[in-house]
């Protein structure tokens, strides 16, 4: 993977993991039970969004093998790529994509299996779609149902 590739494929990750780590003192960076307590900590917030919260039932049993690579000094990104190999589904936390402040020839740069991705995400087929053009329009046809809950 690309590094623009996989940083999209764990952005929930990557920002639960920031978020955490700002909430560390410096002098506990290194403190594996320092960082295991931030980590609960964080994931006990009631304003944590659903993927935060997804991502939080994820960790929570490996909060461990979280805290060593955060220990280490690891990036977010690093941190939730090494993870990431213990437990698959925290690529599957997404933030879904928001169409609504895209003009239509920025959704036309999209690739269709973007495209396609986008509608899966809200829910949608796009039954008799073919061509590129069917699947732009259905994106833009749906666009108030993107939203940040599952």
């Amino acid at each position: 993977l690309t590094h623009t590739a996989s940083f999209r494929i764990h952005t929930v990750c990557v920002k639960v993991m920031e978020d955490v780590r700002a909430t560390i003192p410096k002098a506990d960076a290194s403190k594996k039970p320092a960082i295991e307590a931030a980590l609960g900590a964080y994931c006990a917030r009631d304003t944590l969004s659903a993927r935060e919260r997804k991502i939080c039932y994820y960790i929570d049993p490996i909060k461990r093998d979280v805290a060593q690579p955060f220990s280490l000094g690891m990036t977010a990104l690093k941190t939730c790529q090494r993870i990431n190999q213990s437990n698959p589904e925290i690529c599957t936390v997404k933030f879904p994509v928001k169409t609504e402040k895209m003009e239509t020839k920025d959704i036309n740069k999209l690739r269709v299996k973007q495209l396609k991705q986008i509608l899966a995400d809200r829910g949608v087929e796009c039954k008799g779609c073919v061509e590129k053009e069917e699947f732009v329009k259905r994106v833009q046809e749906t666009e108030h149902m993107a939203s940040d809950e599952f």
